[in-house]
């Protein structure tokens, strides 16, 4: 047997058969690695990109220990943002088909307390949450730590980055000494090795080489003049003209002002930082995921934990200090087999930068003249538009609902209506823009579920 095939791990047969099902074979490296040693009980440093398949890593792990009969929290999974935590939420759940009665509970800010104490009230044996939020349940007691055996940090060099040190020791003190613990990081700088020292015992490191698969990915380094930046910006949309664009920036106020340029040149794009209120930044990421926004402005640390699936283009507005990071960056686009493309511009006395990204990846940064790109400002509007609906999960609504009032009795044909995502309070489905306005109609006049809700379009 292929010792990278899940078959030989010996998991538990519900646990198997789930992964059968879910097309689940061949382990990917990250998986190969680390798997056999979460298995047996080890303290593990995982270095592994975002979409290197790490949450099956320690997924199931934690769900091989799990004991369904004792509802108490067993498994605590700390992520840097909400996004990170609810999607990693989403992969354990699915993980734990196969086993009855498995309660996972995610703990974040940007929602109220008080919900997620009722929830608390009825036991859990898995929390997924923010260092933050987890800290406000731990001090007013609403959560307990006492039977942990797991415990998860799951990118946590952008924890570190984003302040939330002190906050993961005041966690990891009200856990039991005798736990599995689990780092799972992008990068590794000095940081991490000082809190491995603090909360593990005798890991194991384990690193998969974040380089790309050659011709995955095509890079293009363009030199701008000074103060040139943004209009050469504009010139590299309007010639490559990507459908789904993530643009980077190594600060919040970069962001903004990138933003701002585009949207006045008649660019749909939106910026995403760390100021948002929750619901705006679920819009952000719901709009640019459902393709009703073509360009998303992001830092970093707003980026990370993204999980968006065939992204045409990455733009290095900035070119970043670290090497390591450029890789990470270029690395959201040219995923599963798709070919992806990597633009950046860099001014002259950045050739430093320019030089340690090449030593780095080990292959040059092929240069390209601005002057060769269009002149012509061509703005590309997206295919589709998102209507925001005031109902969401706590209404009981669902995807099929929403779909229901749009397509029945003579409304929209089904392949007019896009992604549509429930949120607690809110639900928001693409259209195709040329019926944008007949849907909206549609679901103002009309009801869902038998109940009118209010419906308007976010631009």
């Amino acid at each position: 047997m292929n010792n990278t095939e899940f078959a030989q791990l010996g998991l538990a047969p519900a646990l198997q058969e789930n992964l059968a099902s879910l097309g689940y074979q061949q382990m990917t490296p990250i998986q190969a690695q680390s798997l056999p040693l979460v298995l047996a009980g080890r303290d593990l440093i995982a270095k592994a990109k975002t979409g290197s398949g790490k949450t099956a890593a320690f997924g199931l792990g934690l769900l091989s220990r799990l004991d369904v009969g004792q509802l108490q929290v067993q498994s605590l999974i700390l992520c840097p943002t909400r996004e990170l935590a609810d999607q990693v939420a989403q992969a354990i759940r699915q993980l734990a088909r196969g086993l009855a009665n498995v309660k996972l509970v995610t703990l974040c800010g940007g929602t109220p307390t008080a919900p997620q104490t009722a929830t608390l009230g009825f036991g859990a044996h898995i929390v997924v949450g923010t260092p933050g939020r987890v800290l406000k349940h731990l001090e007013q007691g609403s959560l307990s730590l006492k039977a942990l055996n797991t415990l998860v940090l799951d990118e946590a060099d952008r924890m570190l980055d984003m302040g939330f040190g002190e906050d993961i020791g005041q966690v990891i003190r009200q856990t039991p000494p005798q736990r599995q613990t689990l780092l799972f990081s992008a990068t590794y700088p000095d940081g991490i090795a000082q809190l491995s020292r603090g909360i593990q015992r005798d890991p194991v490191s384990v690193t998969v080489e974040a380089l790309h698969q050659a011709g995955a990915i095509d890079q293009r380094l363009f030199e701008v003049a000074p103060g040139q930046r943004l209009s050469a910006l504009t010139r590299l949309l309007s010639h490559y003209q990507p459908a789904s664009c993530v643009v980077f920036c190594n600060t919040k106020r970069a962001c903004g002002e990138v933003a701002d340029h585009l949207a006045a040149q008649g660019f749909s794009a939106l910026a995403l930082n760390g100021d948002l209120e929750q619901r705006e930044r679920d819009q952000v990421l719901v709009r640019f995921a459902n393709g009703s926004t073509a360009i998303l402005v992001a830092t970093d640390v707003a980026a990370r934990g993204l999980d968006i699936k065939e992204l045409e283009a990455v733009i290095n507005y900035e070119l970043p200090q670290d090497p390591e990071i450029h890789i990470h960056r270029i690395g959201r686009t040219g995923r599963a087999g798709q070919s992806g493309l990597a633009l950046s511009l860099y001014q002259a006395n950045e050739a430093q930068r320019v030089n340690l990204i090449e030593e780095y990846q080990q292959a040059p940064l092929p240069g390209h003249e601005l002057a060769d790109l269009t002149q012509e400002l061509k703005p590309l509007q997206p295919a589709m538009v998102t209507l925001s609906i005031a109902a969401g999960r706590k209404t009981k609504v669902r995807a099929g609902d929403i779909l229901g009032a749009l397509t029945g009795d003579g409304g929209l044909a089904g392949n007019q209506v896009g992604k549509i995502q429930i949120t607690e309070q809110f639900s928001y489905v693409a259209v195709t823009r040329a019926v944008a306005k007949q849907a909206l109609q549609r679901l103002q006049d009309g009801k869902i579920k038998g109940r009118s809700y209010r419906v308007r379009r976010l631009a």
